[in-house]
């Protein structure tokens, strides 16, 4: 089979052409892909999510975000700010917790709490978070799932990793 000079060439350029776009769509995509915090609520309830991080100001615990069945939430927008990030939720419907061993503040109600410290005196109840180490990532996702009854929980644990 004999190709003619123009086939060569054009079978040449198509290789580096199509790596080219190739980099041109990912440069596009990745700059394009959303960087936040969410939360996936993969039960059939209706839940309850707060979150606990560090900011420049100090501790801040925030809630509620209701997150229904099936669905995702984002809790912060944009690029991660801190490599840890403290989560606790609560089933609307069932009353079981996903909760971890950190002590911070939560309300009844809408919350922004500045400092983890002292929450009854403040007026505040005490919730467990559960840490997670989001490392160098600038998004993060937690699902929150039906699992295993554990003491203290109604069959619920989280999981995490974006």
């Amino acid at each position: 089979m004999v190709l003619s000079s123009r086939t060569v060439l054009s079978r040449a350029l198509s290789a580096p052409v199509a790596i080219a776009l190739a980099a041109c769509a990912l440069v596009a995509f990745s700059s394009q892909a959303r960087a936040d915090f969410r939360v996936c609520n993969a039960t059939q309830t209706l839940v309850g999510v707060s979150i606990g991080y560090r900011a420049a100001t100090g501790w801040i615990t925030e809630g509620w975000w209701h997150v229904e069945a099936s669905t995702c939430k984002t809790l912060i927008e944009g690029q991660l700010a801190s490599r840890y990030y403290y989560l606790y939720a609560e089933d609307a419907e069932r009353g079981g917790r996903w909760e971890g061993p950190i002590t911070m503040c939560v309300a009844e109600r809408e919350f922004k709490i500045a400092g983890v410290n002292d929450c009854f005196a403040r007026g505040f109840q005490r919730a467990g978070f559960q840490e997670y180490d989001t490392g160098e990532q600038t998004s993060w996702m937690v699902q929150l799932t039906d699992g295993p009854v554990a003491e203290g929980a109604a069959g619920l644990v989280g999981t995490g990793g974006e």
